[in-house]
């Protein structure tokens, strides 16, 4: 896959990436919190408290998209400075 330098990219495509990756990043935190409830749930129902320890792990899983959020903040905000 083709990685693109965010020093390369115009604003527009700037924008146009933060907006995509916010949506991606709603749309899967949802979906994130349904699932840990239900393992949660689950975890509590089945008296299995050992399936607690997986819901960090879970969360873990978004780490990088929300570090590529705030690495596309940060280059927005010094472009607007300019």
């Amino acid at each position: 896959m083709k990685t693109n330098k965010l020093s390369e990219l115009t604003l527009e495509e700037l924008h146009k990436q933060k907006n995509t990756l916010k949506s991606v990043l709603i749309a899967f935190s949802i979906v994130m919190f349904l699932a840990c409830a239900g393992l949660f749930f689950v975890a509590i129902k089945s008296k299995n408290f050992a399936l607690i320890a997986i819901i960090p792990g879970c969360m873990l899983t978004m780490l990088p998209n929300y570090v590529r959020f705030g690495q596309l903040n940060t280059e927005i905000k010094s472009r607007n400075s300019k």
